[in-house]
């Protein structure tokens, strides 16, 4: 009966432990894919990698969405108004 019990729990152990090394292989290869992303379109636009450059950048992106949008929509000032504030944020970001 010890036998038994001893191969039952490193058979469960080996079943734990092949799950955690999957799950830290998948989420640490998606980390490594973020970190290069993140490095490669710091890298290309010349700005350095913190939350608040990639916030800063977020937001330009979205005022310059916006501002298209508006223009396709017909609104030709609130277009240009939401264009230069897109443009404000980026040149401030990127230099």
């Amino acid at each position: 009966m010890d036998g038994f019990f001893n191969w039952l729990g490193e058979a469960i152990g080996n079943v734990i432990r092949a799950v955690v090394n999957g799950l830290h292989a998948i989420f640490g290869n998606l980390w490594q894919a973020i970190d290069g992303f993140v490095d490669g379109l710091t890298g290309s636009l010349g700005i350095s990698d913190s939350i608040f450059s990639i916030a800063a950048l977020v937001v330009g992106v979205l005022l310059l969405i916006s501002g298209i949008r508006s223009l396709v929509r017909g609104g030709i000032i609130a277009g240009i108004v939401w264009l230069l504030l897109g443009l404000l944020v980026l040149s401030w970001l990127i230099r």
